[in-house]
């Protein structure tokens, strides 16, 4: 770090060093701050406009609190890129995402700092309950602090954390900053947002709570006290909407500028020594200090690599369609051709293609923020009345959906869709937003149709197949762009539960799924194997499957899934049904969470790479070496 131009950050490698600085040059360290934020991050890309937003916060927090010893919980951790600067990361930030590098999320085993893994939203009040309680009952006076923002408010998992501290007896001393910057990717949506919107700032009321506290005494033993309470409560209420918070149980500071240092400082000095549940809620912009970020909040939320001074460019000319592209193509199109289609996003309007549809079709778009369970038995209710919805959704975050799944679609044999992007590896992101388990723990649920393309236009069939089958159907395709084959404009359909012949080999024969095809093919025609393109996860095709076990001597099923539980162990449970004894060599991703690094590279990690494929069948079946055998295939 150029000691010249950051005189004051070049100094702090830990929290410890920034506490060494007076509180009158904490604002000086936060400019600094933020501009070597907006140089690093020009320079590797990665998430933005949320850490530009909590530039003073941040320098706040690990100011006035003993970090790593008091505990501090980040919520939605791409806004953690400055927590990271200042604890122990700044001379390598710009290695996030990279192979190695610094993690694009809060990671326990990276940081001491970062007290609890994060890369779905809407956990940190949860985690942080649990560790304020942990410590309390062990007589532990260590404070414990939840940054939740960034859309991560508009989560059910939120109000549940809430409503429990407020609840519990004895209070947990725990402090809640909510971080309210009226955004996720895109705009935050739903009543809370608007709610929190009005807020005015309350010192008035703020002071006479205060004072009523030390004349009246506790509220729960003082009838006065409580009195006073139910009254402040409805006077509060007809200033700003903050009641809510205070009928959980909370005690309500704000809103502040969280920009102002001095005055989020002033705030946090005396939630610090209060007991029970604190919530302080300060008003943020995504992308301050960055003008371009300002004015296009959605745009700069996560960049490549960019000059500062020019921002974002664009490079212009033709590009690949991404399967997200195919995908939002054909929902405009099939919305067209079927009036009862539906739109449902957890608040992935941008990442799920989800943009184009939403101006086209706005009576049948539906944002429900940050609630994927909702989201589901959204789509379960629609389809009760006879409506299509499509629920377009990443893998990852369909986790978080999965008893909805299970007991709102499927046990109901309801007409849903879900459009599931992100499947398989993911990448950069790192090992929560890896879609490395959907095959697994979708082929198990009775009355799911699943299906997997192995190009643009198989993915295109695929979704309109799911659209027109009664009962659930999934679609789970991959990040980024696939093999380039021609799209068509038609809504054609696959026929239910029949693979793809790709090549006629002899021997062996590779059975492959999704984005593991093409690759398949590549090392078939090396070998001179057979390649099917399962399609269908479940119904398999035991037609084909069982007259190639007929003619071939083993099989080796390709995914890139997890093995256990997956297309090969379908194909292998088939068999076994079947009285089949075949050699099968099932290729997948490891029985672990793989770091962050390129799709490419933790594909090659797994062994499913081309060269990695061709070494393992080899070594399962060395005779394929021999020229003879190869030539009567």
């Amino acid at each position: 770090m150029d000691a010249q131009r950051y005189p004051r950050l070049s100094r702090i490698t830990l929290p410890a060093d920034l506490r060494q600085f007076p509180e009158s040059e904490l604002p000086a360290i936060a400019d600094e701050l933020r501009a070597y934020l907006i140089e690093s991050v020009g320079v590797s890309g990665g998430h933005f406009g949320a850490g530009l937003g909590v530039i003073e916060l941040t320098v706040a927090l690990h100011w006035l609190y003993d970090t790593p010893n008091d505990r501090l919980v980040w919520d939605v951790g791409h806004q953690t890129y400055p927590h990271k600067i200042l604890t122990g990361r700044g001379a390598r930030i710009t290695t996030v995402k990279k192979k190695g590098g610094v993690a694009p999320f809060p990671k326990r085993s990276e940081s001491e700092y970062d007290s609890f893994g994060v890369g779905h939203s809407s956990t940190s009040i949860s985690a942080a309950l649990g560790m304020a309680t942990a410590l309390q009952r062990r007589g532990d006076a260590r404070r414990v602090v939840a940054v939740i923002g960034d859309g991560a408010m508009t989560a059910g998992m939120a109000y549940e954390a809430l409503n429990h501290a407020g609840g519990m007896d004895p209070e947990p001393d725990v402090l809640v900053v909510l971080n309210d910057n009226r955004m996720s990717i895109s705009e935050n949506v739903g009543g809370l947002t608007r709610m929190l919107g009005k807020l005015m700032a309350s010192e008035t009321l703020n002071a006479m709570r205060e004072g009523g506290k030390k004349i009246l005494g506790d509220k729960r033993t003082s009838p006065a006290a409580r009195f006073i309470k139910r009254w402040e409560e409805h006077a509060k209420g007809m200033f700003v909407p903050s009641t809510l918070f205070e009928e959980m149980g909370f005690h309500y500071t704000g809103p502040i500028d969280g920009h102002d240092l001095p005055a989020m400082l002033q705030a946090m000095k005396l939630l610090k020594i209060r007991k029970g549940p604190q919530l302080l809620h300060v008003i943020t912009t995504k992308g301050k200090g960055y003008e371009p970020a300002e004015g296009d909040q959605i745009g700069y939320h996560a960049v490549s690599p960019f000059d500062p001074d020019l921002g974002i460019v664009s490079k212009g000319g033709t590009r690949k369609p991404t399967y997200t592209d195919v995908f939002s193509d054909w929902l405009c199109d099939a919305a067209a051709a079927e009036p009862k289609l539906m739109g449902i996003t957890p608040a992935m309007r941008e990442g799920s293609g989800l943009v184009r549809f939403s101006k086209e079709f706005p009576d049948r778009y539906f944002d429900v923020a940050i609630a994927e369970q909702h989201a589901v038995t959204l789509a379960a209710g629609m389809a009760c009345e006879g409506a299509k919805p499509v629920v377009a959704i990443y893998s990852t975050f369909l986790q978080r959906g999965y008893d909805q799944l299970v007991h709102d679609v499927a046990t109901q044999n309801l007409d849903v869709l879900f459009a599931i992007d992100r499947g398989g590896v993911v990448g950069p992101d790192g090992a929560t937003h890896a879609g490395n388990l959907d095959l697994s723990f979708l082929r198990c649920v009775p009355n799911l149709l699943l299906m997997a393309p192995a190009d643009e236009a198989e993915c295109r069939a695929m979704l309109t197949t799911g659209l027109r089958h009664k009962g659930p159907a999934a679609v789970r395709y991959p990040r980024g762009s696939g093999p380039g084959v021609a799209i068509p404009t038609t809504l054609d359909t696959l026929p239910i539960g029949k693979a793809e012949l790709r090549r006629r080999g002899s021997r062996v024969a590779l059975l492959a799924v999704g984005a593991l095809v093409p690759v398949a093919e590549q090392v078939g025609a090396e070998l001179g194997l057979t390649v099917v393109n399962l399609r269908f996860v479940k119904p398999l095709d035991r037609e084909l499957l069982l007259d190639l076990a007929a003619s071939h001597e083993g099989f080796v099923t390709l995914e890139d899934n997890v093995v256990m539980g997956g297309a090969g162990s379908a194909v292998l449970e088939l068999f076994a049904a079947e009285g089949v004894l075949k050699p099968t060599l099932q290729l997948g991703l490891p029985d672990r969470f793989q770091d962050h690094a390129s799709r490419e590279e933790l594909l090659a990690e797994a062994g499913l790479d081309a060269a990695s494929i061709r070494t393992a069948v080899l070594e399962r079946w060395p005779a394929l070496l021999n020229p003879e055998l190869k030539a009567a295939g």
